[in-house]
């Protein structure tokens, strides 16, 4: 994630700032600064202030503004902020929304939210490890929430679980007040790293892996190696034959230029299956978010039609939490793309 400043000011209540491009600079002017995603936390009392006779000012809003998703934003009303600070690579900030819970925000963009986790954590982990028979080592990169590793935990068959997380304060953060993600980290199996997950995949030894699943952040800053050719090279070296690997792919609504290079990437690299799926995620930009999915050669992997599913086994699952969101309809249905985005990712899959 990029490292962009959030400024505060006033009240510890966020407010929305306007989203038109025309009015940065005067928005800037009046809220004495703000960050590059747009996300201003200043509160300069209870009436709303007007800027060129557009709404301002709402006190007691967030919302995230970015170059990824120019033109529009999705706010939530804010109770209560809960932990803000900046770690070594990122701001970090949790609060308390009216509606979705517990509110995990990472360089002014969400990342998570107790409404919604659900819908990411449960689809990035079981498109992948339903796919394949039997996995036993999975690795993690990113993901310090500790969700990942929840959804990877109801695999009876897994006996290694690494997890690679660069910012420590993500972990510490999440384990204190999203606990009921964070409960990942306290199965046996999972061994936490602190670092870079681009040089750790670099020094695996090569098919270690049956899964990796990439829960990263947007393509900005330090996470844009994620996207690049050269970490799916990584991956793929990583992964034992008929391996598979689950990456975070951006929205069909906003992206598709960096999803296409993702999918032209992916087919060069893996010579097994290569699947866009999707899932909505209601506070995550245009609702919606996508994932890539591929296998190495080896083993045929169909990933349309899982082999190994979550919600039938009797071996399978969680007594404490029972899926909230992910079931064999479900997982079928994110292969469906409609017509604009198939157009563009099924012909460089295939």
């Amino acid at each position: 994630m990029a490292e962009e400043g959030i400024i505060i000011s006033g009240s510890e209540l966020p407010i929305k700032r306007p989203r038109e491009e025309e009015l940065e600079e005067t928005m800037a002017e009046n809220n004495n600064g703000g960050n590059d995603n747009g996300v201003s936390l200043v509160n300069n009392g209870e009436e709303e202030q007007q800027v060129n006779g557009l709404s301002a000012v709402i006190p007691g809003w967030f919302s995230e503004i970015s170059p990824m998703w120019p033109g529009e934003a999705h706010s939530l009303k804010v109770e209560k902020i809960l932990f803000q600070e900046k770690s070594k690579y990122q701001n970090v900030m949790v609060f308390q929304s009216a509606t979705y819970g517990k509110v995990l925000v990472l360089d002014g963009v969400i990342q998570l939210t107790e409404r919604d986790e659900c819908a990411y954590q449960e689809m990035i982990t079981h498109l992948p490890l339903s796919s394949i028979p039997n996995p036993k080592k999975v690795l993690v990169i990113g993901g310090g929430d500790g969700g990942v590793l929840r959804e990877v935990a109801r695999y009876s068959s897994v006996d290694q679980i690494d997890i690679c997380e660069i910012d420590e304060m993500v972990v510490t953060v999440s384990k204190e007040f999203f606990p009921e993600v964070a409960v990942g980290y306290d199965d046996p199996r999972v061994n936490l790293h602190i670092g870079d997950g681009v040089a750790f995949l670099k020094a695996a030894p090569e098919g270690t892996y049956d899964a990796v699943i990439v829960d990263s952040s947007d393509p900005i800053g330090p996470a844009q190696e994620l996207f690049e050719k050269p970490f799916f090279e990584s991956v793929a070296k990583a992964l034992r034959p008929g391996g598979v690997v689950c990456t975070q792919a951006e929205s069909i609504w906003l992206h598709m230029h960096i999803i296409e290079d993702i999918v032209s990437n992916c087919r060069q690299i893996f010579k097994g299956s290569v699947n866009y799926a999707w899932t909505t995620v209601p506070t995550y930009p245009s609702g919606v978010i996508g994932f890539m999915l591929c296998s190495t050669s080896g083993p045929a992997v169909d990933f349309k039609n899982p082999v190994n599913p979550i919600d039938d086994a009797k071996d399978h699952g969680n007594a404490k939490r029972p899926l909230k969101f992910y079931n064999s309809e479900i997982h079928s249905a994110a292969f469906c793309l409609p017509s604009f985005a198939k157009r563009v990712i099924e012909p460089k899959a295939n």
